[in-house]
């Protein structure tokens, strides 16, 4: 899978063509990412990998793009890997007593008023994933848990999962990302419906009605 494939399915070639650096810049943070317990199998997968992020980054505007590819690029200058911060920040949920010894004292503390913007986004999202499983049910089997109570050590709720990729973006993304949210939500439109309509037509079907009814 390629930016022509991922240029068939948006409208915007400068778009594509920003959508395949991010996600191999992001990829290679991810093959540097240690496990405890050893490499995870889905280190080794990269098409699913690719088909999960670009139907993610197939529904941000240019000028977010352009801000999370800084962050990955300053990140890798820098010596900080944006995805092991991600799954670490998880870990305030799934393994709490290992974040605060471990994980918390060596990332970048979030500010209060950070922490609100955050949650304010969080909390738009995961209605927008609510309402989507309750109209597409079987295509909502496949999706990870909603809600951070639901979070165990095996499993990562989309909620939590949120949390700890918000939290790895810079000032300017996370504000971008706040108002690209903002328009959505004024606009009627729902981010989740938009991010998995690109992962069934990047999968080969022609929407949701034949990807749900496939299931």
């Amino acid at each position: 899978m390629n930016g022509n494939v991922i240029s068939d399915v948006i409208d915007g070639h400068d778009t594509a063509n920003l959508v395949e650096p991010i996600i191999k810049l992001e990829w290679n943070q991810f093959q540097q990412t240690n496990n405890e317990g050893g490499r995870a199998s889905c280190q080794g997968n990269w098409p699913m990998f690719h088909q999960m992020r670009a139907s993610q980054f197939m529904t941000w505007p240019e000028e977010l793009l352009r801000s999370y590819r800084s962050d990955l690029q300053e990140a890798d200058r820098v010596g900080r890997n944006l995805v092991t911060e991600k799954y670490g920040r998880m870990m305030q949920s799934t393994y709490p007593q290992e974040y605060c010894a471990n994980i918390a004292p060596y990332i970048p503390r979030i500010s209060a008023g950070r922490n609100a913007l955050q949650e304010g986004i969080i909390a738009v999202q995961v209605a927008w994933a609510r309402d989507f499983r309750e109209r597409f049910p079987h295509l909502g089997e496949a999706m990870r848990v909603l809600t951070t109570v639901e979070d165990t050590p095996e499993t990562t709720s989309f909620e939590t999962y949120l949390r700890g990729e918000l939290g790895t973006y810079s000032d300017r993304t996370v504000a971008l990302y706040r108002d690209f949210v903002e328009r959505l939500r004024h606009e009627q439109r729902n981010l989740t419906e938009e991010t998995i309509r690109n992962t069934v037509r990047l999968a080969g079907f022609e929407d949701l009605a034949q990807a749900e009814a496939a299931q």
